[in-house]
């Protein structure tokens, strides 16, 4: 009768223990905070094991040196900056040779009570450790001190293993998330060096550009022969250098907050005709023809005015560039339910089904860079839809096949 008891006894605090593993599993998978997990498994590790105190040594990757990281229980409390020797230690022993431990010493008159380096506060009259490993490599030690029922024994050992590898896969995973953000701040430190230095090199280029720019103009104007034709050759030129360094200067537009736009309610008209004025150079220079198509009454929305301009003078930019001399190149605009439409219609090179979405990504070019003939960064439409989008808007293309134009579209809402 009193071996079944016992039987029975062992069974129900089997499937307790089994129950608390698995309550453990769950929460560990579900936990990446380093300090958290840490204190859990340390938590975790007493209550399972009934013992008076549970620790948790980590080793330090240059010292080598275990270094206590959290504790639970009695006299549990941990010295800012203790560490504790490979050499000498228990949890040193543990570490090295990479297989568990078990102490008992329960009867104190018997035998002196050890006083382990880890806790120094506190006597062990039973002490289990295992080691615990990352994949394949030993990172630290996990420590249960004076078992309160008794001594402790290999089923203890198993079942504080079991805690030790669920431990290991958690910390790997958290030491995973860690060195992911670690390695996003760093990123997001070299995107803001990349802005600066292009916003810095961007300002700084446009001085200079613009005295190459205003002197070149006199000269063509005022010189004769072919000295007039060096003048406009350097012109051309430094317009095209004055366009990439816009392109350039407009680069983080591409990924814009909605917050960062200063909205204010305008006739979407208005706009469309200031962004057709801004080209009138390079319609000039094209002998290109724009068809400007608006409707009869004013069309309001809150918008930036200054970026959404930047936008469509892109659109129209690009169309003039890309339809070659003396093209047709129309602008309208158009509600189209709670949105308001602005189209800008080429007679250009097409796009081919498979090129509608990424003539949007960043420095794609739809011509070949060895052999093409329209100069870029390939920035335009990243930018056109980075400001449609921070609008609550959208930005597509549409083309009927190669050599059949294009047509792109900005959608921005009125409301």
């Amino acid at each position: 009768m009193d071996a079944s008891r016992s039987e029975t006894d062992d069974l129900r605090r089997m499937v307790v223990q089994l129950s608390r593993l698995v309550e453990i599993s769950v929460t560990l998978n579900s936990t990446l905070d380093r300090e958290t997990l840490l204190r859990f498994i340390a938590i975790s590790a007493g209550d399972v094991l009934d013992a008076e105190t549970a620790l948790i040594l980590l080793v330090d990757p240059n010292t080598r040196r275990l270094q206590p990281v959290a504790s639970a229980g009695v006299h549990s409390r941990l010295e800012a900056g203790s560490t504790v020797p490979q050499e000498g230690s228990i949890a040193g022993t543990v570490f090295r040779e990479r297989r568990p431990l078990i102490l008992n010493r329960v009867d104190a008159t018997a035998a002196p009570p050890v006083r382990t380096p880890e806790l120094p506060r506190q006597d062990a009259h039973s002490l289990l450790a295992v080691p615990v490993f990352s994949r394949e490599d030993a990172i630290g030690v996990l420590e249960v001190v004076n078992k309160r029922g008794g001594p402790f024994d290999e089923a203890d050992s198993r079942t504080l293993s079991i805690i030790a590898s669920l431990a290991g896969v958690a910390i790997y995973n958290a030491r995973l998330l860690q060195d992911l953000q670690q390695a996003n701040l760093e990123l997001g430190r070299l995107d803001k060096l990349k802005s600066d230095f292009i916003a810095v090199a961007s300002h700084e280029l446009r001085t200079p550009l613009g005295v190459i720019l205003g002197y070149a103009a006199i000269l063509r104007e005022e010189a004769g022969g072919e000295s007039s034709e060096h003048a406009g050759a350097v012109l051309n030129s430094a317009q095209r250098l004055r366009a990439l360094i816009e392109d350039m200067t407009h680069l983080h537009l591409m990924g814009m907050a909605p917050e960062s736009l200063l909205l204010e309610t305008i006739d979407l008209r208005h706009v469309l005709r200031q962004a057709c004025a801004s080209v009138a150079e390079v319609l000039t220079a094209s002998e290109a023809h724009l068809e400007l198509r608006l409707p009869e009454e004013a069309v309001p929305a809150a918008v930036d005015v200054q970026r959404l301009e930047l936008a469509l003078s892109n659109l129209l930019n690009n169309a003039i560039r890309f339809s070659g001399p003396q093209a047709r190149v129309e602008a309208e605009l158009l509600r189209h339910g709670h949105e308001a439409w602005l189209q800008v219609r080429d007679q250009g090179v097409g796009l081919a089904a498979d090129e509608l979405e990424r003539v949007f990504d960043p420095f794609y070019q739809v011509e070949d860079h060895m052999t093409r003939r329209h100069e870029g960064l390939g920035l335009g439409l990243s930018i056109v839809r980075g400001i449609a989008e921070a609008h609550h808007g959208r930005a597509w293309a549409e083309s009927a096949g190669s050599g059949r134009g294009t047509t792109i579209t900005v959608a921005i809402p009125l409301e």
